[in-house]
């Protein structure tokens, strides 16, 4: 379809038949992320009301939520996903249009903050004293603990730029940042909280999602990357009243962390009462694998 065809849809977008507009927008939704300058220009110069720019941004909204939708689709299936990647595409679900090569760019500076402070040496918690003392005292990351459940802690973009977030959003900072240095560290879906684990390096074989643990500690991202142990997790548990299972000790895979974090929103957007992004992310929640349980933050 050429431009001026395209154009010539764009303006039957205020016709208020509803049936040809419901031709109109599957048209143009069908066409993706391709026609959304258009439509940007129509939205900004406006020719005919405010009908046609409530359909414009609901259009252009609907066209960036269906890409969001293939790609993490995508994403979930893929043999070896990309734990930024996956949060980068919940962050386009926000901000559409950020810039996702900033938030690389500024993943990349911490790393290199980091690798200039490790060598060979090192043993596993000393690695760790390392990152820790980057992230939380050089770089002041923290977790936000005065508002915990808003939506910003779950988008990579607004930690970045705010050092503030949620057990999971920093967890995620703390893995890909870790993995991409080499140093074993995964995720681990405890129930209301997010913990990680080093794993030994001897058994990486299990790591992640073997059947032994396989883990020499684990780090609490929330809380300035302090250590923590097995007996420290059995507590936990045992005050929440629930069984020591295999599950909430072990790692789990780059799906279930992205799945948590669109958990996360769920709950975040239902305390404002935003139904329409909770129904949106519950669309998502089906998209990714159904692997992992239902947890917050």
């Amino acid at each position: 379809m050429s431009s001026s065809e395209i154009s010539a849809l764009i303006t039957l977008i205020e016709d208020p038949d509803e049936i040809i507009f419901s031709q109109v927008r599957a048209e143009l939704v069908a066409r993706g992320e391709e026609i959304i300058p258009q439509l940007e220009r129509y939205w900004e110069f406006n020719p005919f009301g405010e009908l046609f720019q409530d359909r414009i941004e609901k259009l252009i909204h609907n066209i960036h939520y269906n890409s969001i939708s293939t790609s993490l689709q995508t994403w979930s299936t893929a043999e070896m996903n990309d734990l930024l990647d996956g949060a980068i595409l919940i962050n386009k679900y926000q901000y559409p249009s950020f810039d996702e090569a900033e938030v690389r760019k500024n993943v990349s500076a911490l790393r290199q903050d980091i690798w200039l402070e490790l060598n060979d040496n090192l043993t596993a918690i000393e690695q760790v004293n390392v990152i820790n003392h980057i992230l939380y005292t050089v770089h002041g990351f923290q977790g936000n603990k005065t508002n915990y459940t808003a939506p910003q802690n779950s988008y990579i973009a607004d930690v970045l730029a705010s050092k503030k977030g949620n057990p999971l959003s920093l967890g995620i900072l703390y893995q890909v940042i870790a993995n991409s240095l080499e140093i074993p560290i995964y995720g681990v879906n405890l129930p209301n909280h997010f913990i990680l684990a080093y794993m030994d390096e001897n058994r990486m074989g299990l790591a992640p999602g073997g059947n032994d643990n396989g883990i020499l500690f684990y780090i609490n991202p929330f809380s300035g990357g302090t250590i923590i142990h097995k007996n420290e997790v059995d507590d936990f548990l045992m005050h929440l009243e629930l069984p020591q299972e295999v599950r909430y000790y072990r790692p789990c895979q780059n799906a279930d962390i992205i799945r948590r974090m669109v958990n996360n929103l769920v709950f975040a957007y239902g305390q404002q009462g935003n139904l329409n992004k909770v129904e949106e992310l519950k669309q998502l929640q089906d998209l990714l694998n159904a692997g992992s349980s239902p947890a917050s933050a």
